[in-house]
């Protein structure tokens, strides 16, 4: 099933998940593991992560140093591919801009739909750390409202090149949305103008970053709405797990932590785990009493949690 019907036709609390590709090197073992973890508690879709090359140094036997060039987490389109055939929960890949050209994302979009793959969520993703060599004959989407249209344009049967008789891809697309602004915007009207293009564009449905005060995303909600954003809108969770995340979320993710979470971590660092779990459940529970059912958690690599919260409301 495509996102927006799940979004559309669910009754009651529904859930879905993000995870992130093993390591380069690293078995798909672990992340079925993951995925088992959440299979019991239903999830209507699980998304994908993608990420594009980086530039690593390395020495060579007489020492010399030379750069390689190599994704450190590859596989998100069979990874989309495993999880949606064997487990039967539809996915949702992650499609970039930065460190991509037009043409590899069609052809990356023309695989997922080999697939049987529905669903994609537009990213403008990180400035690499490297010149991507772009051939004349190619381009590239700057931001992920270009992407947007070049989904829009699949769609409607238009490919980059000439393909007599190709089959139209209809994807489902989501986009992000920022409850506390995307950091690079200079103010939250400016971010919410943008994030309503991407929906005109064709987005059908937003998934918001991780929020830790759900005020946050209620003034977010309510503005975008003011704004004329009708497509449904996603609320996105994280649980807190260790008092080092009180540094690398926020330089990480851009979002605040409220005083009350960062004083009582703070004060009993070892207690970490059970804290971030307790305040992710209190988000979950006031969000779905707020009338926000679909709730998206931020899984990454360890579901455990996750599973736990969610089973306290269904």
């Amino acid at each position: 099933m495509r996102v927006i019907e799940h979004l559309l036709g669910a009754k009651g609390p529904a859930f879905s998940a993000e995870i992130i590709p093993p390591a380069r090197g690293r078995s798909i073992r672990d992340l079925i593991e993951v995925v088992d973890c959440l299979a019991p508690i239903k999830p209507r879709w699980i998304d994908v992560t993608a990420h594009s090359s980086s530039a690593h140094l390395h020495e060579n036997k007489d020492g010399s140093l030379r750069r390689k060039i190599f994704k450190k987490r590859p596989g998100t389109i069979g990874i989309c591919g495993v999880i949606q055939n064997r487990f039967r929960i539809d996915t949702v890949a992650h499609i970039l801009c930065l460190g991509f050209t037009r043409e590899e994302t069609e052809d990356a979009l023309i695989e997922l739909s080999y697939l049987g793959v529905e669903n994609i969520l537009a990213l403008r993703g990180d400035e690499p750390d490297h010149a991507k060599t772009v051939m004349k004959h190619q381009s590239v989407n700057k931001f992920a409202i270009d992407l947007v249209r070049q989904v829009v344009d699949l769609r409607n049967g238009n490919f980059l090149e000439d393909l007599s008789g190709a089959t139209p891809l209809d994807f489902c697309v989501g986009v992000a949305g920022y409850p506390e602004k995307h950091f690079e915007a200079p103010n939250r009207r400016i971010d919410i103008a943008n994030l309503k293009a991407k929906v005109d564009a064709g987005a059908e449905y937003v998934v918001t970053q991780m929020f830790y005060d759900n005020r946050h995303f209620y003034e977010f909600f309510k503005e975008c709405r003011e704004a004329g954003i009708k497509v449904p809108i996603v609320p996105g969770l994280k649980i807190l797990k260790s008092a080092s995340q009180l540094r690398s979320i926020p330089k990480t993710f851009h979002v605040d932590l409220p005083d009350e979470l960062v004083d009582e971590v703070t004060a009993t660092p070892e207690h970490a785990p059970e804290i971030g779990k307790r305040w992710c459940q209190k988000q979950l529970h006031d969000l779905i009493n707020n009338g926000h059912n679909n709730i998206h958690f931020y899984v990454m690599q360890d579901a455990t949690q996750v599973s736990d919260i969610v089973k306290t409301v269904t």
